[in-house]
């Protein structure tokens, strides 16, 4: 292994190592989506929005993707002094709504998994059509991963919000019984599904502890399940395929 390979592939350098860890709850649902997709597209590149001054890279690369982190420009600047770019990762200075970061991905043919955590449930409703149309036509055969409060749970967080004062709240719901209708926004989305919850393993505090536990168990309780979040794959449809649609085809109709 290179010296450039070694410094690629290890931590940053002064972050401890628990920096780097496997995250807990709905982040190891995210985690998991991506492995599975890059077991698929190994060389595949993982856009990953909002992410501020996360670690996924060194968590999740197989020594062949490309890493691509679109963030504001302010926590773009912060992101690039603290985690230099490398040579299969780079952070863009983009917002989330600003599509242009679409154009940074080098090779869209090898495979696209966009990540979004808590992303879209910020994103006014149109803004998140618009999302999904816009990596439905440029991403064939890509996933776009998200997660999502259900309407009773993003309604008092909003009002919750505006009796508190603060600015930033959820502003997208999503309940279970309404993923079809995700895969009716864009032509090239083939399919919409939920993913997991995935059961906590019985025991260490490392695998999800008590609160994963509940969390899991409460799912399956119906009234319970109105109010849990829920992490979700969206699926494009692949290059060739009658569903894809050319970009801007839709918009010149």
């Amino acid at each position: 292994m290179t010296e450039s390979e070694r410094t690629e592939s290890e931590a940053p350098a002064g972050w401890a190592a628990g920096a780097v860890r496997e995250p807990r709850g709905r982040g190891r649902l995210f985690d998991a989506a991506v492995r599975a997709y890059l077991e698929r597209h190994p060389e595949a590149t993982v856009v990953a929005l909002g992410e501020g001054l996360g670690t996924g890279f060194w968590r999740l690369d197989n020594g062949r993707l490309t890493w691509l982190t679109v963030a504001p420009p302010k926590t773009a600047a912060a992101r690039r002094m603290l985690l230099p770019d490398g040579a299969r990762r780079r952070t863009v200075a983009r917002a989330v709504t600003d599509h242009a970061w679409l154009d940074a991905v080098p090779e869209p043919w090898r495979g696209v998994v966009v990540t979004a955590p808590g992303v879209l449930m910020r994103l006014p409703p149109p803004a998140v059509r618009a999302l999904l149309a816009a990596c439905a036509e440029r991403f064939p055969g890509g996933v776009l991963l998200f997660d999502a409060l259900p309407g009773r749970a993003t309604a008092l967080a909003m009002r919750t919000a505006a009796a508190g004062g603060r600015r930033t709240a959820p502003c997208w719901g999503l309940d279970r019984a309404q993923l079809p209708r995700v895969a009716c926004l864009h032509p090239g989305i083939v399919a919409v599904r939920e993913i997991g919850p995935e059961p906590a393993v019985p025991g260490g505090a490392a695998a999800g502890g008590l609160w994963s536990r509940l969390v899991w168990r409460g799912r399956r309780v119906p009234v319970l399940r109105e109010w849990a979040p829920l992490v979700c794959e969206v699926r494009f449809a692949a290059a060739g395929s009658p569903r894809a649609v050319p970009p801007g085809a839709l918009r010149q109709r």
